[in-house]
């Protein structure tokens, strides 16, 4: 238990890695359609939180609709196996532990064993439902009303609602061997200084909050204009400082600002040779900074 394996260089750089992303996008703009650009449905499940899949009823993969938190949480656990750091406390189980893995894939050995064999891209449709259904599921913990349990402590179920939530993405993020996509919906809100901010649907702020930093991806699925003729596009905003202000964020420092809104497309890119770090990164002052 307590010695450490050394990874060296080489090791790591020839490991296959896999992507885990999120894409926020207006409704409308076409998310849930993604699912037709992965090149192999087959090897693709979808988890299907919105009951919204008329965009995509000729799709031919196959999908699983979730109807309650118990039920995400419970499939969060099967795809990404039991999590080593989820010890029993006072002799009961913890979720995404090992006895919740053990029962989930018992319940399920058909849909364990294609995760197992056949299934290497998960695609969660949507973090905003499911938030949703996590609200619901925290209203009715006895922690979140008061001692005579008469009175809703809204406090408690936001708190309640925040915690469960980044566990859950957290879960989803350290599924091993898969690629995993997951998307939400984006608000355009206006902040007190009456400037258009754009922020993740989520219930609460401490999942919006924290969620830019769980994934390795962080993708606004956006609509823009073309300069010459003034026409609509949807395209992929990927890095964080971009002028738009659209939450984003590539670790792979392979992107650019706007990509092709294709999912199949851009995991490829992703796959490629990185490029060197003095290209992704500049650790100069802009020349105005510099005199001042």
């Amino acid at each position: 238990m307590g010695k450490f394996e050394i990874v060296t260089a080489d090791q790591r750089m020839a490991e296959k890695r896999s992507v885990k992303g999120v894409i926020f996008g207006p409704h409308g703009i076409g998310k849930t359609t993604l699912l037709n650009t992965f090149p192999d449905p087959s090897k693709v499940l979808f988890l299907n939180l919105e009951a919204g899949d008329l965009s995509v009823q000729d799709w031919p993969g196959i999908s699983i609709r979730i109807n309650t938190w118990d039920e995400a949480v419970n499939l969060a656990c099967l795809t990404s196996g039991a999590d080593p750091s989820a010890l029993p406390i006072n002799n009961q189980p913890q979720s995404y532990g090992q006895e919740h893995y053990d029962f989930v894939a018992g319940e399920n050995p058909e849909l364990a064993e294609l995760l197992k064999n056949q299934i290497e891209i998960l695609f969660w449709d949507s973090i905003s439902v499911a938030s949703r259904l996590c609200y619901k599921w925290s209203e009715a913990q006895p922690e979140c009303w008061s001692e005579r349990g008469n009175k809703k402590d809204t406090r408690s179920v936001y708190g309640l609602v925040g915690r469960s939530i980044v566990n859950w993405f957290t879960r989803i993020q350290h599924t091993p061997k898969k690629t995993v996509w997951i998307v939400g919906g984006l608000d355009a809100k206006t902040d007190d200084f009456n400037r258009q901010v754009w922020t993740p649907q989520i219930e609460g702020s401490q999942g919006a909050l924290k969620l830019p930093g769980i994934f390795d991806q962080v993708i606004s699925m956006v609509e823009q204009k073309d300069e010459k003729t003034n026409e609509p596009y949807r395209c992929f905003v990927c890095h964080q400082l971009n002028p738009w202000g659209y939450p984003a964020k590539d670790r792979s420092g392979r992107l650019e600002m706007i990509e092709k809104p294709h999912l199949g497309e851009l995991m490829k890119k992703i796959s490629s040779p990185v490029k060197p770090i003095t290209e992704r990164f500049t650790y100069e002052m802009p020349e105005t900074e510099k005199e001042k």
